[in-house]
């Protein structure tokens, strides 16, 4: 019986594996559009299926970057400026998009335009700290989404949210972990809502990537300004040596992924396989460490999270 029962799960694995493998056919007559191309995945991103043959439509946010990013690609290449903050920018574009797939819809929507924002400690925080990532990260992200909705459905085509890690396990204060969480839930409501058109959502976790947005000389920056501007009350709380420790740690912090293939395989598979994931992890620190500790008892994850902070000289001089 065992034996029976080992033979069954080998078979089913084969057919997993087989079916992971099962590719869609004419790519290069499908579009694909992907937000925020300027460096990082977007960019690597755009390149990677152009040299595979989509016709790819990056959005930089920049003039320089758009340019630079056309040096480097084919003909078949379109750029446009777009800040996914601005709702008439992206009505605009999205018209232009429009024209430029004609009938054939959009194949791919890849919504990968982020920032990081300020990360530190919630009571050093205001309100306005947390707009730029949501303004980003979310309704950015919701808006292109919902202008360009009904090009993917007409092609039956597919939609990449690139979320987070901190999407699933919150990390650290600061607006980008709450914007992630939110991109987490629009992503699985978007999903089931378009099953019916036959259009697949995915969404991709990455880990900690060396990227500009987790650029760790200026996040210190960030946080440094931040301590500078603190009442006396909330110093003394801290002590005179946190932000000297603080950072420190964050020096010290090395990054687990310096090669940004992996999340554009993940976007890739996402785009080409016959039968997408719903969710795609894309990093060593995230696959070994951060999707796993988010599954565990909320005691766990404080438990191991707080280790790497520093102590606070008197946390109760409040």
């Amino acid at each position: 019986m065992l034996l029976w029962v080992l033979a069954l799960l080998i078979f089913c694995g084969f057919l997993w594996n087989y079916k992971r493998q099962l590719k869609i056919s004419d790519i290069t007559d499908k579009y694909i559009f992907i937000t925020g191309c300027d460096k990082g995945f977007g960019n690597l991103a755009a390149r990677t299926f152009d040299q595979k043959g989509f016709r790819v439509i990056a959005a930089c946010l920049t003039e320089s970057g758009a340019t630079a990013l056309k040096a480097e690609t084919s003909k078949r290449l379109h750029t446009v400026l777009l800040d996914v903050t601005d709702p008439e920018n992206v009505k605009r574009t999205a018209q232009w998009v429009k024209c430029q797939v004609g009938e054939k819809g959009l194949w791919g929507l890849i919504n990968n335009a982020g920032v990081l924002g300020v990360l530190a400690p919630t009571d050093w925080l205001t309100v306005e700290h947390y707009r730029e990532p949501v303004e980003v990260n979310l309704f950015g992200l919701i808006n292109v989404t919902l202008n360009m909705l009904s090009l993917v459905k007409k092609a039956r085509g597919r939609i990449i949210n690139v979320s987070s890690i901190g999407g699933r396990l919150a990390f650290g204060g600061g607006g980008y972990t709450p914007s992630k969480y939110a991109v987490e839930g629009f992503n699985d409501c978007l999903r089931r809502d378009m099953k019916a058109f036959g259009v697949h959502v995915s969404c991709i976790e990455p880990g900690w990537f060396k990227t500009e947005l987790a650029d760790p000389v200026k996040t210190a920056e960030k946080k440094l300004a931040l301590w500078k501007h603190l009442s006396p009350d909330v110093k003394r709380q801290y002590g005179e040596g946190y932000i000297e420790k603080s950072l420190d740690k964050m020096k010290g912090t090395s990054f687990e992924n310096t090669d940004l293939s992996p999340v554009v395989e993940c976007m890739d598979h996402a785009l080409t396989s016959l039968f997408p994931k719903t969710r795609y992890t894309a990093g060593k620190d995230a696959k070994t460490f951060w999707i796993p500790l988010s599954h565990m008892p909320a005691v766990l994850q404080d438990f191991l999270l707080l280790k790497q902070k520093v102590e606070l000289a008197n946390p109760m001089a409040v």
